[in-house]
């Protein structure tokens, strides 16, 4: 078989070769030396089991058809044969399917000897369509009854109607049972095997033979039911309109609630466990201080990680003598900044990292392998194939019309039409993906947004300019490409349905403050500083408080400012008691100083003085009396403060000549990092086995390098190969080619000798190792390493030399 398939792809064109690369980029893991070592790689099981991984329902169908079809003596098929099997569907539709199949060599050959690749069967189910093995294969008794069509027929006929629905069942597929209660006599299974209907077979169970499964399935063919196009996603739609402003409102509580994630960090960073990740105890404490459950923390926490807005630092240095820091997470400096910008530009950053991470935030909370929970940001959460189940699931919505909005039952049953082995075991992870899209706004009841398709398109964008940067890697070819200071088009349709930013704001009598709107980056910073928040939403709510006023004063606002910036603000009149707040709290503010000696506090108040010395709650700050207006304590200033303001004092600190020192309180920033936007697997653009992008000029370039292999293999002569040694001592490395190291392992088979075998492992790297070899097949070498006497399994593909010891 591997034969006729290295002479297949011998005769065809470059381009050809080519585009079959582009479809499957692991057969140039590493670059084949010649045709022989490319057709075992594309025959091999874990090649074969990639490329079905991403083919159709139906185009599975045709292929079991291929395999049911095939003749026992040269194991070929034809394309007319398939259509006549599978002649209940229109014809062009069968061989598209035909034609996928054979574009990626999953089939091959001419249309009248169609060959199947080896790996097939290896890696699917050993019943093609559901139908068992020949009679002739299971059982004589069997293969009697089946070589007499009338016979057999009668014989279904007089199966009692418990036998029958079990033939049924079996015809439909799978063709297989356990005989685990029902070979009893007098069972309808015992009746069965008793007449030769089923086969009782070496396991333990029992086998539908094809010839009884082809007989019951004669009203609907020998196929079965086929799956010819993809289940409909019902009629539910929304009003675009809706489902976009719905959207837009999950957009904006998703990036408050990132935000306030984010400032909980800010106030109290978390300790990262050692084992990775943030503990439950931290995920609780985070999630309540946002106002969130603690799934909807994790994923916000992992899409502002994947972002950059998060990251890692040592906590302060330990004393000498004491365990080394811990390792704690914070906000990185790239969140000042993200905070500055728009609520546009904030989503669509976190939406974008969302989407492209290879992180799979359903993971937290669950057990892993050694039954302990997942943690947020922990290594466990990792998946590569994140990014492609998020496509596949939004690249399925927006396919349909605007307002489109299935159930998520429907979605999962088209997604195991359109990749039935991916995602059969994987419907919690597709779900998943709807509930986070839905969390983030990406689709608005049940919808795909109208951001969320140019959220899409941006990235389908991202990825072509990939693919062209990289052909074009001096830049020489004019492009019509987005301009680098033009925003992605995601943040300009979130913008139309957001509402304006707001520069005012509303005070009441009560001291609250209401903002008609997404407040401006400025007057937020200004809100954050002078009042207390209380509700979020369209219209979030603040409130003035002396201690708000405080905090302010505290930060280097004088009374004078305050009294302007909410002049300014407010469209409407300030209250007067506002006024008389701010002017009281600034009275009393600075009436006690603290500075650095131990440290020292001083007032020109000594009533004061004497209540602060008095005072039970600063017991544990050690003060003492220098002067009527004069305390000390050994504990450094900055904790004084602390103590004061918590007592519910109002100290200012100052400096070594006794002017008032007013700042803000500096924040800790994680160090840069990167944003960790994995872009993989969109339309091959980028290959994500090989870390390398396969451009059209790069694959005619293997192309000829393994037509140069196959050149040189065919016309070397049937010599002892030449051998140098390595200068480590791992043995020789030989100096063949593919097929002399395939006819060395056969001659070592044969005589059962020793030989080194060289080999490229799945990173690239060369190795050599004595084996004993003990057999070939199925695209494998299996040999016994005489050392540690244990079985080794190399795939043929990857064994560069063989050199008998």
């Amino acid at each position: 078989m591997t034969t006729m398939l290295v002479d297949h792809l011998r005769s065809l064109p470059d381009e050809t070769l080519a585009a079959l690369l582009r479809m499957r980029p692991d057969l140039v893991v590493p670059v084949p030396s010649d045709l022989n070592a490319l057709a075992l790689r594309a025959q091999s099981r874990m090649s074969i089991a990639r490329v079905l991984d991403g083919f159709d329902r139906f185009t599975l169908e045709i292929l079991d058809a291929a395999r049911l079809s095939r003749g026992s003596d040269d194991g070929t098929t034809s394309i007319e044969a398939i259509f006549n099997l599978a002649s209940g569907v229109d014809r062009q539709l069968t061989r598209a399917a035909i034609d996928r199949l054979r574009a990626r060599f999953v089939l091959y050959g001419p249309e009248n000897a169609l060959a199947i690749a080896t790996g097939v069967d290896e890696v699917s189910s050993p019943y093609p369509v559901g139908l068992g093995r020949p009679a002739a294969l299971l059982d004589a008794s069997a293969a009697e009854l089946v070589a007499d069509p009338a016979r057999l027929r009668r014989t279904v006929l007089a199966a009692p109607p418990q036998a029958r629905a079990v033939l049924d069942r079996l015809a439909a597929g799978p063709p297989v049972g356990t005989l685990a209660g029902g070979g009893d006599a007098g069972s309808p299974v015992r009746w069965l095997v008793d007449n030769a209907l089923l086969v009782a077979v070496p396991t333990g169970g029992f086998e539908l033979p094809r010839e009884v499964g082809l007989l019951l399935r004669r009203e609907t063919g020998p196929l079965g039911t086929l799956h010819p196009a993809p289940p409909a996603l019902g009629a539910a739609a929304r009003e675009p309109k809706a489902a976009d402003s719905a959207g837009a409102g999950q957009a904006m509580d998703a990036v408050r609630h990132t935000e306030a994630l984010l400032l909980a960090l800010e106030a109290e960073p978390a300790t990262v466990l050692r084992s990775g990740g943030l503990g439950v105890r931290e995920l609780r404490r985070l999630a309540r201080s946002a106002g969130v459950d603690d799934g909807i923390a994790a994923t916000l926490l992992e899409a502002a990680y994947a972002a950059g807005l998060v990251g890692e630092a040592e906590a302060h240095a330990a004393p000498v003598g004491r365990p080394a820091p811990e390792t704690q997470v914070l906000p990185t400096a790239r969140f000042d900044a993200w905070r500055a910008s728009s609520i546009a530009r904030r989503w669509t950053d976190l939406a974008t990292a969302w989407l492209t991470m290879t992180r799979q935030p359903g993971l937290v909370g669950q057990r892993d392998e050694r039954d302990r929970p997942i943690t947020v940001l922990a290594p466990e959460v990792e998946r590569s194939g994140a990014p492609a189940t998020r496509r596949t699931v939004l690249g399925i919505l927006a396919g349909q019309p605007p307002g489109t909005a299935p159930t998520a039952d429907e979605l999962l049953a088209r997604l195991d039409w359109e990749a039935p082995r991916r995602t059969r075991g994987r419907e919690g992870a597709y779900r998943e993906v709807l509930t986070e899209a839905a969390l983030l706004g990406v689709t608005g009841l049940g919808a795909l947004t109208a951001p969320g398709r140019a959220l899409l398109a941006d990235d389908a964008a991202e990825l072509g300019h990939d693919e062209r940067a990289a052909a074009d890697p001096l830049g020489m070819r004019a492009e019509g490409d987005r301009a680098p200071d033009d925003p992605p088009s995601a943040i300009k349709v979130l913008d139309a349905l957001l509402p304006a930013p707001v520069d005012h704001f509303l005070l009441q009598a009560d001291l609250s403050v209401v903002v008609p709107g997404p407040p401006e980056p400025e007057l937020a910073a200004e809100l954050e500083v002078v009042a207390e928040p209380e509700s979020a939403g369209g219209a979030s709510v603040y409130r003035v408080t002396p201690e708000a006023v405080r905090h302010a004063l505290d930060t280097g606002f004088a009374a004078d400012d305050l009294h302007a910036l909410f002049r300014r603000r407010s469209r409407t009149p300030v209250p007067q008691a506002l006024t008389y707040m701010i002017d009281d709290v600034a009275r009393r503010h600075g009436g006690l100083r603290v500075g650095g000696a131990g440290s020292y506090l001083r007032s020109d108040d000594e009533a004061l003085v004497a209540e602060v010395l008095a005072d039970r709650r600063l017991a544990t700050l050690g003060l003492r009396k220098l002067a009527p207006t004069v305390l000390v304590t050994p504990m450094p200033s900055n904790r004084l403060l602390q103590e004061l303001r918590e007592a519910g004092y109002a100290p200012v600190p100052e400096d070594a000549t006794g002017a008032t020192v007013r700042s803000r309180a500096k924040v800790r920033r994680a160090p840069a990092r990167g944003t960790g936007l994995a872009r993989l697997g969109a339309a091959g653009a980028v290959d994500a086995i090989a870390g390398v992008q396969l451009t059209p000029p790069r694959l005619l370039g293997i192309v000829e390098s393994i037509r140069r292999g196959d050149a040189a293999a065919r016309t070397a002569r049937r010599a002892p190969a030449a051998v140098r040694r390595t200068g480590n001592g791992s043995g020789p490395v030989a100096v063949q080619t593919h097929t002399q190291a395939l006819a060395v392992l056969q001659q070592a088979i044969r005589d059962k000798a020793l030989v080194w075998v060289g080999y490229v492992d799945a990173h690239g790297a060369t190795m050599s190792r004595l084996v004993r070899p003990v057999s070939i097949g199925a695209g494998y070498l299996r040999a016994e390493d005489e050392r540690t006497e244990m079985l080794h399994t190399f795939a043929l593909h990857r064994i560069s030399a063989a050199v008998l010891d």
